[in-house]
């Protein structure tokens, strides 16, 4: 086989010498348009895990790439004039250009052919020049070869809101640094680690609109380097910047990232007859941000699974690459979605400015999501013990309550609002049951509900519960709207109250468009069979084009009476002895409709602008919060995103957070989506708490994060990063009623609150963990049936 890979960048190099180890007899050639000794980077970083997949391709390389490292543990955050440090992690620097030079030589000894200062300007004549027969485009973040062929690769090219500059300096860091430095402009952010005896990498980061302030468009190179030196100095040492990009000019030099992704990444060729594939690799089909300091170590994984594809010649072209695409765009889709939010944390600094030293550096170390809570608990104990005495004892002052002798997890914190004082972090999401009869809720609901709060939460909140009969979702809808109503549910909270510590609040909706359908077990959102109800929302509108009922536009005297009928339900649930109000403004029920422009097209006052359309739902928040008693908290929960053009944005949800606050809402819970069946929600773990950090670091209200979390470690994470003060945990809950206290013994912790009557069942689980966690010690060098053995003896 015949290879040419275009572009002699950590890709290209690593490919080919590791295709020519693995097949001596295939010609391989490697083409780049600059010198062997160019390179236009400083250090490039690996983690220690990387190292190890480097070593298992070829021993070789990766000895000689090991040799040349700096390796360090320790993550120095400096800010306001503060310095928090974290170790264990593992990573190490080497010069890009000792990189390439190792690269280069390795290959050189194992037969690859390198041609330098050729420009490829047509790979198609490339191939018929080298009688290819595949072609592999590693041409690089600007590469040619994507750009020719984009119809079929279609790339996804977008430029970020950072400008940034990639310096050198002799100053030597002994650990990877970070430091923030506020201008009167706004925001910069340096990044800096050693990679070889002498030099260490700087790279400058700051918003777009903060560099235009600053005036750094305008100024030379040599200016632009004085400007940070000047900035900068504190960490500096005296030591100078340098820049190695002599063949830009000016503000050239200041970049922004290019996020790239390709849909496909592979194109065939005719060329004389022959069918000669190109393939993406590295930079030319994707990038991940630096901060994650991910790129090269893509590049490099590209090229160990394309030349693992390869190895079997019985194996054809098509079917090798396919399996290369299809293993690697999983692989980079994680790193990417990783350096996503990395990049997002860096773009938005001054988001989370206002926090203390301590939180400020722990929302950086979590900052993708990839490190978690107990993952730093790993590799830096004391670090971790540290930052939980911290953050207990701001919990303990704020909650009013004397500070814990001895480290707790954060999920296991107080929080107080106003005269409510929960005993941790954690609610059971509201859920719907559709279990109550006429709106009378009844023994299911009161070993529902009951159960939950004798399983470790703080704070038990009912399903939505419905203002009127016709403000249902279905006819199995909890309401208050009736005294048998009220007096079914003070049952509940009477039980829950004399029972456990937890509190109870309760969700007030009115369904809108979405309401007189099925229990969702006979046909989610499907209308009933018989005895429908009228429905009305902001606009006319069917939610299931073609199935719902048509919803009509509400009159202002529907409005009239709908707000008495939520002040009437507020009443009924401080006699039912609630400990908590929400109202329920999301999800396409009605004032979710006024809010969103998909299914607000009203003419009057309550249509048009945001101010307009949340007009009607701050109404009736302040209608109830007039009844409500002022020592008992109001949340309001909000789809923060549409997850359809031209819906609700997270921008736009920050602003409605703010109108919500001015009219003293008490905290945000941040759902997303289900106003329209066009919706393209992006799934994941946590996958809607990023809305809960918006708001709660730029409306500056507490929130609630709810949505795919189901770990203490996802509790203590958002909580100990100020993504959100509270966490609403649903399906677990329904799996498990006692997940709060399950979770609490699964990460070692003794100090939760269990009821009286389950405490030998606390014992019991704690014994039980503490036997697994001695088997799981002895047991490393057992096999799997061994240790069943062993287990089943115990």
């Amino acid at each position: 086989m015949k290879i040419v890979c275009v572009g002699g960048g950590p890709a290209g190099l690593y490919f080919g010498l590791l295709t020519k180890l693995r097949h001596p007899d295939y010609a391989v050639t490697v083409v780049e348009r600059n010198r062997a000794s160019d390179t236009f980077g400083w250090g490039v970083v690996f983690s220690d895990q990387t190292l190890g997949n480097l070593a298992a391709a070829d021993e070789a390389s990766a000895r000689a790439i090991l040799q040349s490292f700096n390796h360090w543990d320790d993550i120095d955050v400096h800010f306001k004039g503060r310095t928090i440090t974290s170790s264990g992690h593992g990573f190490c620097g080497i010069g890009r250009k000792r990189l390439l030079n190792i690269l280069q030589e390795r290959g050189a000894l194992l037969g690859v052919e390198h041609v330098f200062e050729h420009e490829v300007r047509d790979d198609a004549e490339l191939a018929r020049a080298f009688g290819a027969d595949l072609v592999v485009a590693c041409d690089g973040v600007n590469s040619a070869v994507r750009h020719r062929y984009a119809d079929v690769f279609q790339p996804e090219v977008e430029r970020r809101h950072c400008r940034f500059v990639w310096l050198g300096t002799r100053k030597k860091f002994d650990a990877f640094t970070f430091a923030f430095e506020e201008t009167e402009h706004g925001w910069f952010q340096a990044h800096a680690y050693q990679y070889d005896g002498d030099t260490s990498t700087f790279i400058v980061e700051t918003p777009e609109d903060t560099w235009q302030a600053a005036g750094l468009e305008a100024m030379s190179q040599e200016q632009a380097l004085a400007f940070c030196e000047r900035l900068f100095a504190p960490y500096l040492d005296g030591q100078p910047l340098m820049a190695n990009a002599a063949h830009l000019r000016g503000s050239a030099m200041w970049i922004r990232f290019p996020r790239i992704a390709c849909r496909q990444w592979i194109h065939w060729n005719d060329i004389d007859g022959r069918r000669v594939p190109v393939v993406l690799m590295g930079d030319a089909a994707h990038t991940a941000h630096f901060s994650i300091g991910s790129g090269t170590k893509l590049a490099l994984e590209d090229a160990i699974e394309l030349a693992r594809c390869l190895e079997d010649p019985s194996v054809s072209m098509e079917e090798a690459l396919g399996k290369y695409e299809e293993a690697r765009r999983v692989e980079v889709l994680k790193l990417q979605s990783a350096a996503r939010n990395s990049m997002e944390w860096f773009e938005n600094v001054r988001r989370y400015t206002a926090m203390e030293a301590e939180q400020f550096a722990y929302s950086l170390l979590t900052r993708s999501q990839r490190l978690s809570h107990e993952n730093l608990r790993l590799r830096d104990p004391e670090y971790v013990a540290g930052f939980e005495r911290w953050f207990a004892e701001r919990a303990a002052q704020q909650a009013g309550v004397p500070a814990p002798a001895s480290p707790t997890p954060p999920m296991f914190t107080p929080y107080k609002v106003r005269s409510v004082l929960l005993k941790n972090r954690v609610i059971v999401s509201p859920m719907a049951q559709y279990s109550a009869v006429d709106g009378t809720v009844g023994d299911f609901h009161l070993a529902h509900l009951g159960a939950r709060a004798l399983g470790g939460a703080a704070l038990v909140m009912a399903e939505m519960t419905c203002v009127s009969a016709d403000a249902r979702i279905t006819p199995g809808c909890p309401g208050l709207y009736t005294a048998e109503h009220t007096a079914a549910w003070r049952r509940i909270n009477d039980f829950v109250h004399a029972n456990s510590d937890a509190k109870i609040g309760v969700q007030l909706g009115h369904a809108g468009a979405k309401g007189s359908t099925r229990p969702m077990w006979d046909g989610i959102d499907q209308p009933l069979d018989e005895g429908n109800w009228p429905l009305v929302s902001a606009s006319e509108q069917q939610y299931l084009q073609g199935v719902s009922q048509l919803a009509r536009a509400a009159s202002l005297d529907d409005l009239e009476r709908i707000k008495h009928d939520f002040v009437r339900a507020t009443e009924a649930a401080a006699q039912a002895g609630f400990d908590w109000l929400e109202l329920h403004c999301a999800h396409g029920y009605l004032l979710s409709s006024f809010i969103s422009p998909l299914t607000n097209r009203r003419q009057d006052a309550y249509g048009g602008s945001l101010e307009n359309r949340c007009r009607y739902p701050l109404e009736v928040f302040a209608a109830i919060r007039a009844v409500w008693p002022s020592a008992l908290p109001i949340s309001v929960r909000l789809s923060a995103h549409d997850w359809v053009e031209g819906g609700i944005t997270p921008d736009d949800a920050v602003a409605i957070a703010r109108l919500f606050k001015d009219a003293g809402a008490d905290m945000i819970d941040c759902s997303s989506g289900q106003v329209s069946k066009e919706e393209k929600p992006v799934f994941g773990r946590m996958f809607q708490t990023p809305f809960a950090d918006r708001i709660r670091n730029e409306a500056g209200i507490p929130t609630i994060a709810v949505g795919s979390i189901y770990e203490a470690d996802h509790v203590n994470g958002i909580v100990s990063a100020g993504r959100a003060d509270l966490c609403a945990v649903a399906r677990p809950h329904l799996a498990n009623p006692a997940w709060t206290l399950m979770e609490a013994a699964r990460i070692g912790y003794t100090g939760a609150s269990w009821p009286r009557q389950y405490r030998a069942g606390k014992l019991q689980l704690e014994r039980n963990l503490e036997r697994e966690r001695q088997m799981q010690a002895a047991g490393s060098g057992l096999t799997p049936q061994q240790i069943a053995a062993r287990l089943l003896e115990g």
